[in-house]
């Protein structure tokens, strides 16, 4: 430390503030480039900590309701067809716009695509195949859009 010191004091006074004005400006961009991003995206990655709590919490919430109204009973099963019954219903829990793509899978199930579904109304709308349909999901893929409370979801529907 003493050996930087002399070297300091040994500078012209121009030289001295040219280096000092040069460690500001250093300083500065390497807390503005480097520092500054790290604190934001951390303090963006505790929001998204907290708001995956908060989710966390909802469904713990709402998992004994689900889990106790159990499977329904096959005499709910209606006597339409798989496709015209997740067609109809998706159109009346307002999906129909959302309904991308319809086609069959392996033993008599349905394979259904959702793009830009609203969350809430998708769980609720499997919520009433299961209950009144006796439809169950046997596979689910959901991601998120970029439009809050948007999702795009894949699928597979069995009445069995």
């Amino acid at each position: 430390m003493d050996a930087v010191r002399q070297w300091y004091r040994g500078l012209a006074e121009r030289e001295r503030r040219f280096v000092t004005i040069g460690g500001i400006a250093a300083a500065a961009i390497i807390l503005l480039m480097g520092v500054l991003p790290l604190a934001r995206s951390a303090a963006a990655l505790e929001q998204r900590v907290a708001t995956k709590r908060a989710d966390l919490a909802w469904m713990q919430g709402v998992a004994p309701a689900i889990a106790a109204a159990g499977p329904a009973p096959d005499s709910q099963a209606t006597p339409e067809s798989l496709v015209v019954t997740v067609d109809r219903t998706a159109r009346e829990a307002n999906l129909g716009e959302s309904l991308a793509r319809s086609e069959p899978a392996g033993n008599g199930g349905q394979r259904v695509q959702l793009e830009k579904a609203p969350f809430d109304v998708l769980v609720a709308w499997l919520a009433r195949l299961r209950q009144q349909h006796g439809i169950r999901v046997v596979a689910a893929t959901v991601e998120r859009s970029a439009d809050p409370g948007l999702v795009s979801a894949t699928l597979e529907l069995s009445a069995r």
